[in-house]
């Protein structure tokens, strides 16, 4: 099995982005000469992972974007965000951002269903979203004149570090409970 784990490693190093189970185990299974199962798989995973909870390894195998991705420990989260900070100058800008919560929330939706709720154009937001690859043209509508539908992508899931769209914060993580009614103050 420590073939297996080695090998393991080295996909999931030099993938691009989070590489799903069913493609490890198909790999593995042509590469090992044996049929490997999925939960041989995860099995190694989970042993890799205790053996890079030292503190030695500033890296873990994280189940992300509907695959499994080194990314750094929590712990070095502060001087990874710099470094990329620093790196990246290019930001979303505040009407990108919006476009792009909007999209996330309500996929699929339309250009008029985006400006709808903004209340502005979002023409070129819409097309650095694309260029970015974060959202996708996701098809057409089933209304009068067919309009373009957008999306989210397995991009937009890295780099929110995201596994699902259900992962996504919801209102009630934003409200305040001090504000609840029917509460009883202590004055």
């Amino acid at each position: 099995m420590n073939t297996l784990k080695s090998n393991i490693q080295a996909l999931i190093f030099c993938a691009q982005a989070p590489v799903a189970i069913e493609d490890l185990q198909k790999c593995l299974s042509e590469v090992m000469q044996y049929e490997v199962t999925i939960s041989d798989v995860l099995e190694s995973i989970e042993e890799i992972n205790e053996q890079l909870a030292a503190d030695d390894f500033a890296f873990q195998i994280y189940a992300i974007g509907g695959g499994y991705q080194f990314l750094t420990k929590p712990d070095y989260q502060d001087a990874v965000g710099l470094f990329l900070k620093q790196k990246s100058k290019r930001k979303l800008s505040a009407s990108s951002l919006e476009t792009l919560a909007i999209i996330a929330y309500k996929q699929p939706i339309s250009k008029s269903g985006i400006e709808q709720i903004r209340g502005v154009s979002c023409d070129y937001a819409i097309q650095k979203l694309l260029e970015k690859e974060l959202i996708q043209i996701k098809g057409k509508a089933e209304t009068i004149g067919r309009p373009i539908i957008y999306g989210t992508t397995q991009k937009f899931m890295d780099y929110f570090g995201i596994n699902h769209l259900k992962d996504l914060p919801q209102l009630k993580d934003f409200v305040s409970e001090e504000n609840a009614i029917g509460e009883i103050s202590e004055n």
